[in-house]
């Protein structure tokens, strides 16, 4: 048994558009629900959501059969935390809170292994399928794809730093943290924060690095799109299950309370 190539990887390397969707309902049958409904990445958070690497696993398992690529975003910038996420075969990772080139190269050396990194070694991984890849060893560097997360104003001045680590497949913008740093949380609309975004996306294409980002706002994530942003998350699901069941309970409670009817006679079935 060979190692399979990262599809997702491929491509962003090929500037296809990849579209995502947030996941922080962190159950194996959760993420099945939306495994099959068009979406080419899922993004299994464990930053803002009950998510471990026990949940992840589930929900790699639960995956497993389905033709959407798992991007894992760990809790933090953890060295243990992302090897216990390779030994599982997480491939794709989004790494949070990446202030510097230093913080950049310190996720690299996460996912490589000595003498190039400090990732631990172990054979009888899920990775591995047990021991039955035989060329893990020599091409999983290859197909592991880095995604770093910038999300302050600090993080957007070191843009082209960060961008020229060696490692860094992608630079994603949180538009949610960028907000509070610049003094306006709870605002990641507001006109200020919109507009650092776009700048962000224009210089991370001039690094010649993919750009990705989250935006539940349709119109400013088709924006993102135009303005060259790769891979870009348009909906998360916990916003989607709240939203979608105020507006069904709402439109009947209308109903209810609206202007009466004149009496129908009942609907009969055959």
């Amino acid at each position: 048994m060979l190692l399979q190539s990262n599809i997702f990887k491929r491509a962003l390397a090929e500037r296809r558009k990849q579209l995502g969707l947030w996941i922080t309902l962190s159950t194996a049958f959760a993420v099945e629900v939306v495994a099959e409904t068009g979406y080419d990445w899922l993004l299994l958070d464990t930053e803002h959501s009950p998510g471990d690497v026990l949940t992840v696993l589930a929900q790699l398992q639960a995956l497993s059969g389905y033709p959407v690529h798992p991007v894992v975003r760990p809790a933090s910038n953890d060295q243990v935390l992302i090897k216990r996420y390779l030994d599982f075969g997480v491939r794709t990772f989004l790494i949070p809170f990446v202030q510097n080139a230093q913080d950049a190269r310190a996720a690299v050396s996460s996912i490589r292994y000595p003498p190039r990194g400090i990732r631990g070694v172990s054979a009888l991984t899920r990775a591995t399928q047990f021991g039955r890849i035989k060329d893990y060893f020599e091409r999983i560097e290859q197909e592991v794809c880095l995604l770093v997360q910038i999300e302050t104003e600090q993080a957007l001045e070191n843009i082209e730093e960060i961008a020229a680590v060696d490692g860094v497949d992608g630079i994603f913008i949180g538009p949610a943290d960028l907000a509070a740093s610049m003094g306006l949380i709870g605002q990641p609309g507001h006109p200020r924060v919109l507009d650092a975004v776009a700048e962000a996306l224009k210089r991370i294409n001039a690094a010649d690095r993919p750009a990705g980002i989250l935006s539940s706002d349709k119109a400013f994530a088709k924006q993102c799109l135009d303005l060259g942003a790769d891979f870009v998350a348009i909906g998360i699901d916990v916003a989607i299950l709240a939203r979608g069941a105020e507006l069904l309970a709402n439109e009947f409670r209308r109903h209810l309370e609206g202007p009466s009817h004149p009496e129908e006679p009942p609907c009969r079935t055959a």
